[in-house]
């Protein structure tokens, strides 16, 4: 599966981004997906994940109630919606798919990443 991610950018605190990643290769549905992030200086971290079926989704808790994970499987594409940004969200972010769910929050448990897309928040 190649994986590449997009949306990042330059965002006010408060404000709102949507990144996109989109899977080539492989079958899509056959994956579970997850965001991570990386921060100045910081260890990569896990933000969101979302099972094939969309059905079931699991956050850190610093995102729960802003960040919102979906995914269209006839696009092949999963979305990280990101509203009421912080400071502290400032991170390259990645998008990572694995065959199974178990293990969603563990970058090390990850098959396939993407080249990670920035996002900047300023205060």
């Amino acid at each position: 599966v190649q994986l590449q991610a997009s949306g990042g950018g330059l965002v006010q605190a408060g404000g709102s981004l949507r990144l996109s990643c989109e899977a080539s290769g492989r079958t899509f549905r056959d994956y579970s997906m997850g965001w991570f992030r990386q921060g100045p200086g910081k260890e990569r971290e896990f933000v969101a994940a979302i099972y094939w079926s969309d059905s079931i989704t699991y956050y850190t808790n610093s995102v729960r109630g802003r960040f919102t994970i979906s995914r269209d499987n006839a696009k092949n594409t999963v979305y990280l919606q990101m509203n009421n940004l912080k400071p502290e969200d400032t991170a390259v972010y990645y998008c990572a798919a694995k065959t199974t769910w178990s293990g969603v929050t563990r970058a090390n448990e990850y098959d396939y990443w993407g080249q990670g897309t920035l996002v900047t928040v300023s205060s």
